[in-house]
């Protein structure tokens, strides 16, 4: 994946993807790629969630313990 890959830019491609393949649009020649490309950007999305929920927890965690 790319370095400067962004949550939201993984997902645009993503939706354009699969909305190329819904309408048809892909060649058969291409198709095999964009399906990797695909699943490479659906790991690389849920990984971004994971690690921002995660993070999002251990800042509530350390907020609850501050507030004791």
């Amino acid at each position: 994946m790319e370095t400067n890959l962004t949550y939201e830019l993984a997902y645009k491609e993503l939706a354009q993807i699969a909305k190329d393949i819904e309408n048809e649009t892909v060649s058969v020649d291409i198709l095999a790629q964009r399906v990797k490309r695909a699943s490479d950007l659906i790991t690389f999305c849920q990984t971004k969630l994971k690690n921002t929920e995660s993070e999002v927890n251990k800042i509530i965690s350390q907020m609850e313990v501050n507030k004791s």
